[in-house]
């Protein structure tokens, strides 16, 4: 099998190096992170089931938002000066450019930590302390959830219906030219705030 030959952004070889990560990198970086949070929450707030369950929920839908969010209004933002074009096309152009580059299908693991350590603090600012760091570890759950669908989507066939039915759903937004379906773990507020179909490829069809 022939070995996937990456685009090369940058010519320093250690920044050339730091853009790849292997897939099992965010499940290694993350998972003792979830448990701590998880340890830190129950042991010292002690918390019900139906609290955890409830957070569970909470933490896993502000996932799916924020995921939805940034996929639409910051990594696709029509960028017009030269920085921010390329600022744009490191964080998601290039995986549009290369789709199937397998080093380059989970987030970098620096970056990744400096916009979660951002989000622990704007998040810290409206949830209370007693449940804080247990909404982060579900918050955390969603993030790693996203990043390995992602990566089935583009290299596994994924039989299941399920499965299925979210490679065609991501690869569209690949391949259909239209701003449309920005949701990668599922759909739901592509459905919800109107993108399952973009305005331009509504007006063709209704044309």
């Amino acid at each position: 099998m022939k070995k996937h030959e990456s685009i090369r952004i940058f010519k320093n070889p250690v920044l050339e190096s730091l853009t790849h990560v292997h897939p099992l990198v965010p499940l290694l970086l993350w998972t003792p992170v979830i448990l701590f949070l998880f340890w830190r929450s129950i042991l010292f707030h002690e918390l019900s089931v139906k609290e955890i369950g409830q957070w569970m929920v909470i933490g896993l839908l502000s996932w799916t938002l924020t995921e939805y969010l940034l996929h639409r209004f910051a990594f696709h933002y029509p960028a017009k000066s030269k920085f921010g074009k390329r600022l744009i096309f490191l964080f998601h152009g290039l995986h549009h450019d290369d789709p199937q580059d397998p080093t380059r299908l989970v987030f970098p693991p620096v970056p990744a930590m400096i916009i979660v350590f951002l989000l622990y603090c704007f998040f810290g600012l409206f949830i209370g302390e007693r449940y804080h760091q247990l909404f982060m570890a579900c918050f955390l759950i969603g993030y790693l959830c996203y990043d390995y669908i992602h990566y089935a989507t583009h290299h596994f066939k994924m039989t299941s219906k399920i499965g299925h039915y979210l490679r065609a759903y991501h690869l569209k937004h690949h391949y259909s030219h239209h701003p449309q379906k920005y949701g990668v773990s599922n759909p739901l507020w592509d459905y919800l705030l109107g993108t399952v179909k973009s305005p331009k490829a509504l007006e063709k069809k209704q044309a």
